[in-house]
């Protein structure tokens, strides 16, 4: 549910947001695209990143450039040369170092105003360390884990009133879900016409992800439905189950389909989506992602992080509607859909 009503363009009343000299000159054109306000809530936001593989090096990259105040990124893994490919701030040489102290000068060197923490102890992940360090930024966002790993650091973000966004790829599929909690933004007003820009306030709610998991088909036109690719959707859940029942490993031969379609339509059906459109699942495609789930193709990577960055921005200056709540891009027809996943 939403609300909104409408006011001038240019901003809320009040002080002067007060921006250094150095930053103006870097962000002058992104100043003029977003205002200075929007550019102030970005430069004073600290903004986690677990993991880092090539959906987190993309978006990385861009939140970085745009000028976020703070980057703190947690992975306790080491390069290995599959992660060369996609991973562009790893080098050959860095190949058995760990991720974070590989990749910290070459993140810095983006943007120096830009403070960079890298931590690289996976304990930070457990318990009353997670909460303390998402208690200290502003915003979460883990790509390229476990279903049970996202929903577990969702709840946490839930507690703590923070917003909560993951990525990742599979071969070549992607996926981003975000919970933004109640999220306020600015939207331009198309409702009305003339010269003067008009502007609307609105309000949107979000669910968990455990939440989100739950959402039934049934309410949707047959149109709809097949608007919404529901095929690559279920592709991507169904890989999320299987991870949850395979110790967090994905199908790495063609050997996994039958399995994983029958997980897939299991779910297709509980999900009440309308056989007319998609009886079962394509059996083609299933066997495409057992072949290529464990692979990653930069060009995926390069759409579902720079769509990832791209929407953290805009929730970080509540300039636009960001996604509401599910989008799922099929490398195979280079197309995206965005669900809305009980909202």
């Amino acid at each position: 549910m939403s609300v909104s009503h409408t006011v001038s363009e240019g901003g809320a009343k009040g002080d002067p947001v007060q921006i250094t000299e150095d930053e103006a000159a870097v962000y002058d054109r992104q100043i003029r695209l977003w205002g200075l306000e929007a550019q102030q809530r970005m430069r004073n936001a600290t903004i986690l990143i677990v993991r880092l593989r090539g959906t987190a090096t993309e978006a990385i990259k861009n939140i970085v450039l745009a000028g976020i105040g703070k980057l703190v990124l947690v992975d306790s893994g080491e390069v290995m040369e599959e992660d060369l490919g996609a991973g562009f701030f790893f080098r050959e040489e860095d190949v058995g170092k760990k991720k974070v102290e590989a990749a910290k000068a070459r993140i810095e060197s983006l943007n120096p105003l830009v403070t960079v923490q890298t931590m690289k102890h996976h304990t930070l992940l457990e318990h009353e360390s997670l909460d303390a360090l998402v208690m200290s930024v502003d915003l979460v966002c883990v790509t390229d884990w476990h279903c049970e790993g996202l929903i577990r650091i969702n709840e946490v973000c839930r507690r703590f009133g923070k917003p909560f966004y993951a990525g990742g790829t599979f071969g070549l599929l992607g996926y981003i879900f975000c919970d933004l909690l109640k999220h306020d933004y600015i939207a331009p007003d198309r409702s009305v016409q003339g010269d003067v820009p008009r502007s609307v306030k609105a309000s949107q709610i979000y669910s968990p992800l455990h939440m989100a998991l739950r959402y039934r088909w049934s309410g949707l036109t047959k149109r709809q439905t097949k608007e919404l690719n529901p095929a690559a959707v279920y592709a991507i859940l169904a890989l999320w189950e299987y991870q949850r029942t395979k110790d967090g490993k994905v199908p790495d031969s063609v050997d996994a389909t039958p399995e994983l379609l029958s997980i897939a339509n299991g779910m297709l059906a509980e999900a009440e989506v309308n056989p007319q459109v998609l009886p079962t699942m394509p059996s083609e495609l299933i066997e495409s992602v057992c072949r290529s789930a464990t692979h990653e193709f930069s060009p995926v990577c390069a759409v579902v992080g720079g769509l990832l960055a791209q929407d953290i921005l805009k929730a970080l200056a509540a300039r636009e509607a960001p996604i509401a709540n599910f989008f799922v891009f099929d490398g195979n027809s280079g197309s995206g859909t965005v669900v809305r996943m009980n909202m």
